[in-house]
């Protein structure tokens, strides 16, 4: 039913993906998603080594033989990042696709092609899915501002992005921000992308590697419940509305610098809070504004299984309505 040029391209049953998410999605969600017939991403900076990664790929492949990337965000990092060496750690532990985000992958697209991987790229505006296009990479994500995570400066929504980007490249385009269910998977279809990418949704997953704590509290907020922080050095970041999240927006909205910002938007401080559960603790939490749409924390196999039935009863219900072929 779902057969698309994501399906195609990357060898996979249903065109959904999971968002690389930083220190939650280990092995055990990556599998699981790629296992219910998507595909998972493992976050490799998520990993303070090289070999951390490659143990990381490793326990992913004893749990799934079916594909699975990995993603390298190109960004400035707190600490000294030879990406040339993560992506000869990833291509070198035999994985076959391999999504970067940030910067422009151009200067490791020879070494990634050589190795025989399928190349995607993830980004917030049109102009950087139409570069990654010419630099040669085999399909891109726009992400809309309801994403969680960094969703871009510029504030545009997914219903705008999608149709844009589709017309802008002819390589599959995967949509990502505002997605959690069927209603989104279709109407993003419907738009013109040939899959998804949802991040927020496999958050509250059983499979996710993150406090109960933490999922639970998930299911307690709305969609009005998160802010853009960080608009000020230029990486704006989708997060919960919380007394601390507020502090940093107070911050940034007096003139506060980087130095001062640091400590308050560190990801060791969320790092902590998915380990122990202890949400009072302060740290900036990325959630998308779909956590609106969540409600309960099933496996990842029924997300995916729950995202098809419902599709195939929207699409009858849009039959009734005329608009079969």
């Amino acid at each position: 039913m779902f057969k698309t040029r994501i399906t195609e391209l990357l060898g996979i049953e249903y065109p959904i993906l999971a968002g690389p998410m930083a220190y939650m999605s280990g092995p055990e969600l990556i599998s699981a998603v790629s296992n219910a017939g998507g595909l998972g991403i493992i976050a490799s900076l998520t990993y303070q080594t090289i070999d951390e990664l490659r143990e990381a790929i490793k326990k992913t492949k004893s749990l799934t033989e079916k594909p699975f990337a990995v993603n390298v965000t190109l960004l400035p990092s707190a600490r000294p990042v030879n990406y040339e060496e993560y992506f000869q750690a990833i291509v070198n532990e035999g994985v076959k696709i391999v999504e970067t985000s940030g910067r422009s992958p151009e200067p490791y697209i020879k070494l990634l092609k050589d190795a025989g991987a399928t190349v995607l790229h993830r980004a917030t505006r049109t102009k950087d899915i139409k570069t990654a296009e010419r630099v040669g990479v085999d399909a891109v994500t726009i992400l809309g501002m309801e994403a969680a995570g960094h969703p871009g400066q510029e504030e545009v929504g997914t219903m705008v992005r999608i149709p844009i980007a589709c017309d802008a490249v002819k390589i599959p385009v995967i949509a990502g921000g505002g997605i959690a269910d069927a209603r989104g998977f279709v109407a993003a279809l419907a738009m013109g992308a040939d899959g998804v990418l949802m991040g927020t949704r496999f958050m509250a997953s059983k499979e996710c590697l993150i406090h109960n704590n933490v999922k639970e509290w998930l299911l307690t907020l709305g969609e009005m419940d998160t802010i853009l922080i960080q608009k000020s050095i230029k990486n704006a970041s989708r997060v919960v509305r919380t007394e601390h999240s507020e502090k940093i927006l107070e911050m940034e909205n007096r003139g506060a610098s980087l130095e001062e910002l640091m400590p308050m938007i560190s990801g060791r401080r969320g790092q902590n809070v998915y380990a122990t559960g202890d949400i009072g603790s302060g740290a900036a939490i990325s959630v998308g504004q779909v956590v609106g749409l969540i409600h309960s924390i099933p496996t990842v196999k029924e997300i995916m299984d729950g995202i098809v039935s419902d599709s195939r009863t929207i699409m009858q219900r849009l039959e009734k309505l005329g608009l079969s072929a």
